[in-house]
């Protein structure tokens, strides 16, 4: 048999959040190899000697799987070069209604976890040089049975939450989203600034070929949604400020100087290809500093 290599299992440790339950037996379907990711957390790695945290996600593609295109669910991990946790958070984003919620990890059973990579299980954790944590989810698959279908669900719409210290540049203050819950659900923003009620109902009617009556209905939804929309954009403004002023100064200048990582599988003769990389995360951490 092959040895392992002493972080082989560190990709299937982190949590793919926000990943289907029914869906995460796919990403058992090949034998994924994140040997990329094992290098930067080894000596002469750059995440080296740094304390790292990790949380997974999938991202659907297209591949040829021995000669066959088909749907695969490719893993993905992203590392955090930081020496305090990111965020104590979780976002909880559904999007058939559109509402969003910013709760603590613990209220869904998540949590960063010390990872001990195989060579080091049985010694002293506290002298390795590279301290890595990583997402994790404590509730059992089979618990979800048993549970109200709109708390099941939330397991489904979670997405690590982070706060950066600025607003991203291309971040516009001016802009709601809004999504109408439709089947699929129409997903449009509305720009404070330039944008009228009228001429959007008129836009997306046309667009979807909806019937006129429906015209009225829209109007009226998305005075409501912008309305709660302007007030979130004023509530997030005053959350970083605060943050900003609780902040410790250490801490300060970690999230000045945070980077992240974002890690797809590499190619080996037992997994397809990956064609589509993006340094894109999510709608809190936006792009990957390095795309791996």
């Amino acid at each position: 048999m092959p040895r392992k290599r002493n972080l082989e299992d560190l990709w299937w440790s982190v949590f793919p959040i926000g990943t289907e339950r029914e869906s995460i037996d796919m990403i058992k379907e090949f034998n994924w190899n994140f040997e990329n990711l094992e290098k930067t957390l080894e000596e002469g790695g750059e995440l080296y000697g740094k304390t790292v945290y990790l949380f997974g996600s999938t991202e659907s593609q297209l591949s040829d799987v021995n000669g066959e295109l088909k749907i695969i669910l490719v893993p993905v991990v992203v590392a955090v070069d930081c020496p305090f946790p990111p965020s104590d958070k979780i976002g909880i984003n559904l999007v058939q209604t559109g509402e969003e919620e910013i709760v603590p990890m613990k209220k869904m059973k998540m949590a960063w976890v010390p990872y001990v990579p195989l060579e080091d299980r049985f010694g002293r954790i506290e002298r390795l040089k590279t301290k890595i944590f990583t997402l994790c989810c404590t509730q059992r698959r089979s618990a979800l049975k048993h549970m109200r279908t709109e708390r099941a669900n939330k397991f489904n719409y979670c997405t690590p939450y982070y706060m950066p210290l600025n607003p991203p540049e291309d971040e516009d203050g001016t802009v709601v989203s809004v999504i109408y819950p439709l089947e699929p659900p129409i997903i449009c923003d509305f720009d404070l600034e330039c944008d009228s009620y009228e001429d959007l109902a008129d836009k997306i009617v046309k667009a979807e070929g909806l019937p006129e009556d429906e015209r009225e209905k829209i109007e009226k939804f998305l005075k409501e949604k912008v309305k709660q929309g302007e007030i979130k954009l004023k509530q997030a403004e005053e959350a970083r400020k605060k943050a900003l002023e609780d902040m410790d100064p250490k801490q300060r200048e970690a999230f000045e100087n945070i980077k992240f990582y974002k890690f797809y599988p590499v190619k080996t003769p037992d997994t397809p290809d990956v064609n589509v990389k993006s340094r894109y995360i999510n709608k809190y951490y936006l792009k990957a500093h390095y795309l791996m």
